[in-house]
């Protein structure tokens, strides 16, 4: 079961969040995500959920089976994370070659790290 639809990326989101996003590093998993904008006092429309996307290339591994069963892995990580984190982050999650030794409660301990390093968890 993939994300929720409401908490996908769009495609011409990806280009803003790498060009403009904060960057944080664990071993197997990098993070980019451009923060939620603050509140002004005269808007008060309620901000959009967080949005995620995965990044994983071929240098991952070069079978198809393999990467898919890491971006299962990290989308329910995500799935776990969501209720804890603040609206309206856009997210990108880079999977570096190493993560193919990874099981599912490394992926949750690393993206819940770096997800508390940029202070998107609601209370960090």
């Amino acid at each position: 079961m993939g994300l929720p639809k409401i908490n996908r990326l769009h495609r011409r989101d990806f280009r803003a969040v790498y060009r403009r996003g904060l960057s944080r590093h664990s071993s197997h998993l990098k993070l980019k995500a451009i923060p939620a904008p603050s509140p002004n006092e005269t808007d008060r429309a309620p901000l959009a959920p967080t949005q995620f996307g995965i990044s994983l290339g071929r240098k991952v591994s070069k079978k198809a089976v393999e990467r898919n069963r890491l971006k299962r892995q990290l989308r329910a990580a995500i799935r776990q994370l969501l209720p804890s984190l603040a609206p309206g982050w856009k997210t990108i999650i880079v999977v570096k070659p190493e993560a193919r030794k990874c099981k599912y409660e490394h992926f949750l301990r690393e993206l819940k790290e770096l997800l508390l390093q940029a202070e998107a968890v609601n209370g960090h």
